[in-house]
């Protein structure tokens, strides 16, 4: 079942669902493929490109929608920042169709609402989102690539919350991919099986990844050749698709943390030598322990790194080989490619398939409040506080 099948269906018995996923696992995809499904009862906001200020997100919503308030009004011209968003926050909770149907906002990057908590009055905007959903009749789906900070939002909240990871591809789901989009991989006379397991093997199942890697097997297979291993090489190359998605991903997530250089250098650290604990990593940077474990969880905050019985790794495989790539003063030759990328997948194709893709936890909504809910811990045992199912 795709991400966006377990949206819908979640919709119909649950009010608030959130999915959380990394750079390029599929959400927004999944999340416009349910305004499809729903249709005009839905309306989909990517909240990054108009968290601007309170006045103009309250504008950009509502232009581009067709819900209006009961009675058929709209919300009155704003005079301050607080009131633009508890007018936006009045039109998310009790907007309606013209034929007073109950509607579903998809909120997509919706942690971007704490842009909003450097206004007066506005510091607490997030958990005021959540709140204005609990008296609402309307449906939401929040969506995040922040895992780490979608947790520490939903610890203290005693709403029924269902949150459904945006998992990987499995090999099966990527041999369909190819028996339907990459027939080309096909003629050329590989095993779709086979291809499926090992492009998930070096991607772990990211969607964007995989799709990278596809396509660029499809073009290598119109010249004879199908080489998974040549294809990642070409990918990461300073022109490739991968290369473009993991500086994104490096980039968008260091600037939404703090200490930027720091950051930088244990990232480098980690890239050439894991998992590490505190201790080697403050003295391969040559910073005291404190400002390091500073630096650490400012990292963890943004999903950058994980911590497993106090050693660090790099959260994505794949980023660490680009960073090592690019860590230098010049641009990587064509031969440091082949043998980082040769280094790498003679890691991963000789890797367990069970430990190819971190396992995430699947979730059902449950009352935090709830004395005899037990909390679901993800791969690297932080507690959700939901009940995990099979």
């Amino acid at each position: 079942m795709t991400l966006a099948d377990r949206l819908i269906e979640s919709l119909a018995t649950t009010r608030v669902v959130v999915t959380v996923g990394d750079c390029g696992s599929g959400r927004s995809t999944a999340l416009l493929s349910v305004r499809e499904h729903v249709g005009a009862r839905a309306q989909y906001i990517d909240i990054a490109r108009v968290a601007t200020t309170p006045e103009q997100f309250l504008h950009a919503v509502v232009s581009g929608s067709t819900f209006v308030l009961p009675g058929g009004h709209l919300p009155p011209e704003p005079t301050s920042a607080r009131d633009a968003f508890d007018a936006v926050l009045n039109f998310f909770s009790a907007a309606q169709t013209r034929a007073g149907e109950p509607v579903v906002f998809l909120l997509d990057d919706a942690l971007d609402l704490r842009t909003f908590e450097a206004f007066p009055g506005l510091k607490q905007a997030l958990p005021e989102l959540l709140a204005a959903t609990e008296p609402s009749r309307n449906r939401f789906v929040l969506a995040s690539r922040f895992a780490h900070r979608v947790r520490k939002l939903l610890r203290d909240t005693t709403r029924d919350i269902l949150v459904i990871p945006a998992e990987g591809w499995t090999p099966d789901e990527i041999t369909r991919r190819i028996d339907t989009g990459y027939r080309g991989i096909v003629a050329a006379g590989v095993t779709p099986g086979d291809t499926a397991r090992t492009v998930h093997a070096l991607t772990g199942g990211r969607a964007a990844y995989v799709e990278a890697m596809l396509s660029a097997l499809a073009t290598l297979a119109e010249e004879g050749a199908c080489d998974p291993v040549a294809a990642l090489a070409a990918l990461l190359s300073p022109q490739g698709r991968l290369h473009a998605a993991c500086r994104f991903c490096y980039e968008f997530r260091l600037h939404r943390a703090r200490g930027y250089g720091a950051l930088k250098g244990i990232l480098n650290i980690l890239a050439h030598e894991e998992p590490l604990t505190l201790t080697h990593i403050a003295r391969r940077l040559r910073r005291t322990p404190g400002s390091t474990k500073d630096y650490l969880l400012w990292l963890e905050d943004v999903d950058l790194v994980h911590c497993e019985r106090k050693r660090y790794t790099l959260a994505d495989p794949l980023m660490r080989v680009w960073i090592r790539l690019n860590g230098t003063p010049m641009p990587p030759a064509e031969e440091d490619i082949a043998r980082e990328v040769h280094r790498y997948a003679a890691e991963r194709l000789s890797a367990p398939a069970a430990a190819a893709t971190p396992a995430v936890p699947v979730a059902a909504p449950v009352r935090r409040g709830a004395a005899s809910a037990p909390a679901a811990t993800d791969a690297h045992g932080r507690a959700w506080g939901i009940i995990e199912i099979d």
